[in-house]
């Protein structure tokens, strides 16, 4: 595996140079890694599963934009290096990472719902919206879901047996999968916001609550894709009205 800074096998910190030796037996222990990973994706197949799903969210804390959600499935036995959750990884080996997942991948599907849908329904709710949609996506590929690992909590109504795993995003190869496609298409999505609207700083921050893009807001006020029911969004003293018609 290619150990340059910036290729799926690194990480935030820096690797130092190793010898041929010490590359493959690194080489063995990120393969031993990643298939701990599918441990509770085989778990579920020797359960009768057949087509099993890992389902993640990217973007549910943020001030403005998507939450993103998305759907993976592997091949029995698929092993991608690298793979981990999307928040450990550095910008550059999630973006390498992406295409890779996609074409190893048996079907994967991302779904988002909008700022205005997130005030609307509320944050739970709307994250809860954007992992059917994704579901759905992934299904129309033809293959349907007979069971679903999701990170975190159980998806609500869901007609396909499910299993919520904390920190799933960190254990289990499909979750953390979806974890980096949610993460990647909703970033490329504020990338395009940030060239809309390039005071906020959408690209630097991704719509998170960072300093640079509470000034923003402070000195410009809220945008349509801001989410006017989190707290300090509309403390610059516009409203909902004068953001909708901005």
């Amino acid at each position: 595996m290619d150990r340059r800074p910036g290729s799926p096998g690194s990480s935030k910190r820096a690797a130092a140079a190793e010898p041929p030796e010490g590359r493959s037996v690194s080489l063995a222990r990120e393969r031993a890694r990643v298939v701990a990973l599918l441990a509770a994706e085989d778990a579920a197949r020797s359960e009768g599963a057949r087509f099993v799903v890992g389902v993640d969210e990217a973007g549910r804390g943020a001030l403005a934009g998507p939450v993103f959600a998305a759907a993976v499935a592997f091949p029995e036995g698929a092993v991608v290096p690298g793979l981990d959750d999307s928040k450990a990884l550095a910008v550059e080996v999630r973006e390498e990472l992406a295409p890779r997942i996609r074409r190893v991948a048996a079907a994967w599907g991302v779904g988002f719902a909008s700022a205005a849908e997130i005030d609307a329904r509320g944050i739970v709710p709307a994250t809860f919206l954007a992992m059917r949609r994704a579901l759905e996506v992934l299904a129309a590929s033809g293959e349907q879901p007979d069971f679903v690992l999701v990170d975190g909590f159980p998806i609500p109504s869901l007609r396909v047996p499910q299993r919520a795993v904390v920190r799933g995003d960190a254990s289990v190869a499909c979750i953390a999968a979806a974890s980096i496609l949610a993460k990647t298409s909703r970033d490329a999505v504020m990338r395009g916001l940030d060239a809309e609207r390039p005071w906020y700083g959408f690209a630097a921050h991704k719509g998170y609550g960072s300093a640079a893009h509470l000034v923003a807001l402070r000195r410009h006020g809220p945008s349509p894709d801001h989410r006017l029911s989190f707290a300090g969004v509309l403390s610059s003293g516009r409203t909902a009205s004068t953001v909708a018609a901005a």
